[in-house]
């Protein structure tokens, strides 16, 4: 696996995530004995750590701590969760959790961001809040989103290009309208059979 040029291939999650590369898993992967506000003040400490490391003084680590809080505050606003900021991670329902993954994503700045199913196990009201962060995102044409879902009317809704596999095995690509009508997804993904030729 190659990003802008890098091959990633054998590299750790951390080298890949500093490499460009977030993900976000179909089990949320949160600290949950720490608040809301502490786990996106990590991601956003991890990130411009990686940016610029200084000397130890007092007014540098004030100073940092500030800015990194404040960060983290700007990204729980963009995904309305300020109001659970104080929350332990754990006392979150599964929807929330799934909105504080995708904030920690934000926080690490990726240049690609992965969804592995990310409304699974989400509540039909649940699902539209993680569907419109994603609208959010793939705003910002510098970014590429990758997006791995089963449920059709989640991939018809938010893919520019669909790639579909059956058995390991690429059977379409192209323009969603197209690879939907082609026979092979009908059977394989929406329980249509097809003609007898």
């Amino acid at each position: 696996m190659h990003l802008n040029g890098r091959e990633l291939t054998g590299l750790s999650a951390s080298a890949r995530t500093r490499a460009g590369l977030g993900r976000a898993f179909q089990l949320t992967n949160l600290f949950p004995n720490l608040s809301v506000l502490e786990n996106v003040r990590l991601a956003v400490q991890a990130t411009k750590e990686g940016a610029h490391r200084r000397g130890l003084n007092l007014w540098s680590i004030w100073s940092d701590h500030k800015a990194l809080m404040s960060r983290a505050l700007e990204i729980l606003q963009s995904v309305s969760m300020t109001a659970q900021q104080e929350a332990p991670v754990a006392s979150l329902p599964h929807g929330d959790q799934r909105k504080l993954e995708v904030a920690l994503l934000m926080a690490l700045e990726p240049s690609v961001y992965m969804f592995d199913e990310p409304t699974a196990g989400m509540s039909h009201d649940e699902a539209p809040v993680i569907l419109d962060l994603i609208r959010q995102l793939k705003k910002d044409k510098t970014k590429t989103i990758l997006l791995v879902e089963h449920k059709m009317d989640v991939v018809r809704e938010l893919a520019d290009r669909i790639i579909v596999l059956h058995n390991g095995a690429l059977v379409a690509d192209g323009e969603p309208n197209e690879v939907i009508a082609s026979p092979i997804v009908q059977e394989a993904y929406l329980g249509k059979a097809r003609e007898a030729a």
